[in-house]
Order: structure tokens, then C-alpha cells, then sequence
């Protein structure tokens, strides 16, 4: 017993880092820095070449198959966007998206963080052909898993609100991603998949305000109905998962006082029932329904929007994610890798997000404080303001993921993946180090004159 006990006591510090925010987005950069040592050895053939594999299933003459890449790209992002509907549905039901004061500044930031870094991309590549121009919209997105990874580097000293503003623009720059690849990004529609995929999509929101409450029935739905359908129709698959998101009820089957009195109710009879024989190990029969009972209470007492957010959320930035990543973040560098970086594309998706989303999210956030529009969020400045502006100029996965859509070249998707890797890695150093000083001044601002007596005593017994 003794020796299990110390075997878990020496492994939770890595439980404990692994569970930590820093610990996925160490994963995603370590992903994407694997994929771009992978795609300059002689490995990165035999990688494209897995990667265009086609993969799928038949069912009498109905027959889908597809290569590995497009599996990843529409498979296993959906589930991201499925997650991400989730999240959207949460804000929007109970979270700071419920409450208009708190997301007018964060509304006005993302739309000029959108809007102005696709102004620049249009800038440099106009002129430059349909297919460059196509690429407008990859500079418009936010990779939140990486931007709140970097601001939880800085620990507990990040102000609530600084998390709070940049998870609010974050998931508005989401709701700008969803639509934009929804209008733009789509090939031929199929008329007659997608209407069975509308209909189905009905079906889901009409058994939620029935009272359905089982998951694996919205699965099967959301699965084998919408989102097959909508893969069928040629609008992008991940649309059908943000869209089946929204009709997976949010309410409970319990309420917080009924659940509190009948935990009440069922710890006194547990207290009270039969004990088994050898108590020490066993439950008795008594014991074990009155625990099975606490279990089917508990789990009715949260939402299945929660249930599935919470359980799924681990997959996503431990799995799914890093492993997009690894399919696509793969830029081949040659000889003409400085031909690469200064291609109007690679400039600009590069220029796009660095300045793009600068401009769009601090100069008009402190457009709109100058004007009255909305006031500087408490415990926030202007500088911490600008700091939070460029670790959302980390474009990383959403970015890649519309790059996908955009290119049929390759060379404009390599192009494109510089700009983005170079903007999100320089973004989010500059990001990091502008909020860390920031805080750096606040808090010795805020130290009192006995607390700077026992810094230097601290000093002097260590020297």
C-alpha cells in the first residue's frame, strides 16, 4: 500500500503540470516545431504521402472516402468547432456574453481585429491573382488555447479581467471565424444533402425541447446526420458542429436545491444502512444503491452542454489539436526562404496579424474609451491593453485551418504558414514580455515600505 502511495506522490508533479493550461500549449508548439523539422528531412515524403491516403467506408452503393489530411482537417476539427459551439452556447447562455456591458469593449476590439488585418493581407495581394486574394481571411483569426497558455506563464499576478477581456474577444473572433468560413470558404452545395442535414439539425433542437436528455442520442444525430450531411454537401463540415452545439440542451433535470436535499436526504440513509460483512472493503447491497443513486442525481444535476464540454475538453488540446498541428503546420524551407517571407502572401498574413490585429484590437478599444463609448475594464490599462493585443496576433490554429481552405497552391500555403508561424511566435514573445514588465511596475507600485524592508533583509541573508 505504502509503495502505491509514494509511486502517486512522485508522479503528481507531472499530473499536476500536465493538467496546467502551459502544459497544452507547450504540446501545440511542440507539435508544430516537429512538423517543421519533419517537413526539411528526407521524412517529409513519406508524411505527405500518409497524409494523402484515402480513407473511408461503404454502405451498399452510398460510399465516403476521403484522404487522411481531409479526415483530420474536417474530422477531427469538428470536434474543435464542436467544443467551441459548446463554449459559444455557455458564454452566451450564462457567461460574459449574457451581459452586454462586459462585451462591448471586447465586441468593438474583435471587430477591428478581424476587419483591419484583412484589409492588409487585401493591400499586399492586390493585384496578385484570385487564389492570393482568397487568402484574406487567415489573418482574422485568434488562437485562444495559445494566447491564455502564454498569459498563464505569467501566473496568479495576471488581473482577472485581463483573462476576462481576452477570452470575450477570443470567442467573438471565434463567432467571425465560424461565419466567415460558413460564407467563404465553401465549395458546390449539394441542395438535397444539405436540406437532410437541416432537417436532422431540427430534429435535434425540437427533441431538446421535448426534454431529451441523452448524449448518445445527439451523437448519433449530430454525427451520422448532420454532420455527414453537411460533409456531403460541400459547405465545411465544421459548420455542422458548431450548429449541433447550439441544440444540446443547457438546462438540468435538477435543480441546485432539489439536488442539495436529496444529497442530504441520501447521506443520512447511507449512514444508517446495512453494513457489509467486511466493511473495511465491501459495500453492502444498501450502501451500494444509495451511491448509485448520489451518481444518477449528480450526473442529472449538470447539464449535458457542461457534461460534454468538460469531458471533451481534454481531447481537444491534448489530442486533436496538436495533432492538426502536426499535419499542417509543415513548411518546407529552401533556398528561397527569404523569396518566401517577403511574398505578398507571407506578408500579408505576417503584417496582417502583427499589425492587423493591433491596430484593430488597441487603437480602436482606445478609440472607443477616448469617446465614451465603454471605460477601461478595472484592474486594466493602456499597456496591459496592448500587451493582451498581440498575444491575440497569435493566429496559430485557426489560422492554419482556414490557410486549408483558402490555397489549392501549395506554394501560397507554405507562404501563408511562415507568416503565420513567424507572426505568432513574434506576437507572443512581445506579448508575454510587454504584459510581464507591466506587472513587473504594478507591483512594485503597491509595495509598502515594510514590505521592500524585507526584500533587501531577504537580500542580505542570501548574499
Amino acid at each position: 500500500m505504502n509503495s502505491g502511495k509514494l509511486k502517486f506522490s512522485a508522479l503528481s508533479p507531472l499530473i499536476q503540470f500536465i493538467q496546467k493550461s502551459t502544459f497544452s500549449s507547450f504540446l501545440l508548439f511542440f507539435a508544430a516545431l516537429l512538423a517543421l523539422i519533419l517537413a526539411n528531412t528526407p521524412a517529409n515524403s513519406h508524411i505527405q504521402w500518409i497524409l494523402s491516403q484515402k480513407i473511408g467506408f461503404s454502405i451498399g452503393e452510398f460510399s465516403v472516402y476521403k484522404s487522411l489530411l481531409l479526415w483530420i482537417n474536417d474530422g477531427l476539427m469538428s470536434i474543435f468547432f464542436f467544443v467551441v459551439g459548446l463554449e459559444l452556447k455557455r458564454e452566451i447562455i450564462a457567461g460574459e456574453l449574457s451581459n452586454p456591458k462586459n462585451v462591448l469593449m471586447p465586441i468593438v476590439g474583435a471587430i477591428g481585429g478581424m476587419l483591419i488585418p484583412a484589409s492588409i493581407y487585401i493591400a499586399f495581394n492586390a493585384g496578385n491573382g484570385t487564389e492570393s486574394m482568397n487568402g484574406w481571411g487567415i489573418p482574422m483569426a485568434t488562437d485562444i488555447a495559445f494566447a491564455l497558455g502564454v498569459l498563464y506563464l505569467l501566473g496568479p499576478r495576471v488581473p482577472i479581467q485581463l483573462k476576462v477581456f481576452l477570452t470575450a474577444l477570443a470567442i467573438i473572433d471565434d463567432i467571425g471565424a465560424v461565419l466567415v468560413v460558413a460564407l467563404f470558404y465553401t465549395s458546390e452545395i449539394s441542395t438535397f444533402n444539405l436540406t437532410i442535414g437541416l432537417g436532422i439539425l431540427s430534429l435535434m433542437f425540437a427533441l431538446n425541447l421535448l426534454g431529451v436528455r441523452r448524449v448518445f442520442i445527439f451523437a448519433v444525430l449530430g454525427i451520422g446526420g448532420v454532420w455527414l450531411a453537411t460533409l456531403l454537401s460541400g459547405v465545411h463540415a465544421t459548420i455542422a458542429a458548431v450548429l449541433a452545439a447550439f441544440a444540446i440542451p443547457a438546462d438540468r433535470r435538477i435543480d441546485k436545491s432539489d439536488y442539495l436535499n436529496s444529497i442530504s436526504s441520501l447521506t443520512k440513509k447511507f449512514k444508517t444502512a446495512n453494513k457489509a460483512e467486511k466493511d473495511e472493503y465491501l459495500l453492502s447491497a444498501d450502501e451500494e444503491n444509495i451511491i448509485g443513486e448520489i451518481k444518477r442525481i449528480s450526473k442529472a444535476s449538470i447539464s449535458p452542454l457542461q457534461r460534454l464540454e468538460r469531458s471533451m475538453h481534454g481531447l481537444v488540446i491534448y489530442f486533436v489539436m496538436p495533432v492538426f498541428a502536426l499535419a499542417n503546420a509543415g513548411v518546407v524551407i529552401d533556398s528561397d526562404w527569404m523569396e518566401m517571407i517577403t511574398s505578398p502572401v507571407a506578408l500579408g498574413v505576417g503584417l496582417g496579424l502583427l499589425l492587423g490585429k493591433i491596430i484593430g484590437i488597441f487603437g480602436l478599444s482606445m478609440l472607443g474609451i477616448k469617446m465614451k463609448l465603454f471605460a477601461m475594464p478595472v484592474g486594466l490599462n493602456a499597456r496591459l491593453l496592448l500587451g493582451i493585443s498581440f498575444l491575440a496576433a497569435i493566429g496559430f490554429t485557426m489560422s492554419l485551418f482556414i490557410n486549408s481552405l483558402a490555397f489549392e497552391t501549395v506554394i501560397y500555403q507554405e507562404q501563408a504558414k511562415m507568416g503565420i508561424l513567424l507572426a505568432s511566435l513574434i506576437s507572443g514573445l512581445t506579448g508575454y514580455s510587454l504584459i510581464k514588465r507591466e506587472l513587473n511596475k504594478l507591483e512594485k507600485a503597491t509595495e509598502t515600505p515594510e514590505m521592500l524592508d524585507k526584500k533587501e533583509k531577504g537580500k542580505v541573508l542570501v548574499g
